[in-house]
Parts: C-alpha cells; structure tokens; sequence
C-alpha cells in the first residue's frame, strides 16, 4: 500500500518519494534505480520478463505489469494496494 506515484520520464524521477509506488507507462534500464525508492510498480505495458517485472523481483517489490490503463486510470498521489501475486491494484478510499 501506498501513494501512486505517475512518472512518465526520467526528468520527473525526483517526484517519486520513499513508499511511494511507480505508476507509469513501461520501464527500461535507466529507470532501474528508482526501484530502491519505489514500494511497488504498475505499468500500462510490459509482460513477465519485460524489464520492470524482472527488476521488481529482484527488488522484492509487488508489481503489476501490463495493464493497459494504469497511467489514465490511478490519480497521481491515489492510495493504492499491489498485489502481484494475484496481479491486482486496488484504488483505496482515503
């Protein structure tokens, strides 16, 4: 559980604070960083061994990967919960 966190560039990286979770677009090697910060990810692309799955892992962070929609649908700051084992991201009342 945390605050989203929408970072569609590496210019905006710095808005992403500790506990907060990664919602954004796809990731690549650049961003792989970010990953000590983050609490979690969501990404609208990307599958199990697309980059951001796999760095998550190794990271040990809950991630949902490949949504299609999360960059539209979760508000920048939204409390969410990520379940990556059952691949799920909840909105939560605040």
């Amino acid at each position: 559980m945390g605050r989203a966190r929408l970072i569609l560039s590496l210019n905006d990286a710095n808005r992403l604070q500790p506990g907060d979770i990664l919602v954004t677009t796809t990731t690549a090697p650049p961003w792989t960083p970010l990953f000590l910060t983050a609490s979690g990810l969501v990404t609208d692309a990307g599958g199990l061994l697309s980059h951001g799955a796999v760095v998550a892992r190794e990271y040990h962070l809950p991630a949902v990967v490949g949504t299609n929609r999360a960059t539209s649908v979760i508000a920048d700051g939204r409390l969410i919960e990520v379940d990556g084992d059952r691949g799920t991201v909840r909105l939560l009342l605040e």
